[in-house]
């Protein structure tokens, strides 16, 4: 039996981020920059909030010859709903290209 938690600090954080550009794929990287977590701690949310049904992921093809594929993210309908609750709870938080910026 799965156990519907509330969201975390961190993965409102994520999607109030991710909501900036609901249809972009967004890499780790860029989402631990905008976000400041840690990757040892952004990457199990990920993987959580995907299991949720909050978010999609796919493995991206790299785009230099030599390295690896990516894992990208980006919202679900489900997740930006989601999102702007979390976004409502915290108005603070900024938008992933104000962030990268």
């Amino acid at each position: 039996m799965k156990r519907n938690r509330p969201l975390s600090s961190q993965a409102q954080d994520l999607l109030a981020i991710l909501a900036s550009a609901p249809n972009d794929w967004c890499y780790g990287y860029e989402l631990m920059k905008a976000t400041g977590i840690k990757s040892g701690t952004l990457y199990p949310v990920l993987m959580r909030l995907d299991e949720r049904g909050l978010l999609e992921s796919k493995w991206t093809p790299p785009d230099v010859e030599g390295k690896p594929p990516r894992h990208a993210y980006r919202l679900t309908d489900a997740g930006l709903k989601a999102a702007r609750e979390a976004k409502a709870s915290s108005p603070t938080l900024t938008s992933l290209k104000e962030q990268t910026a």
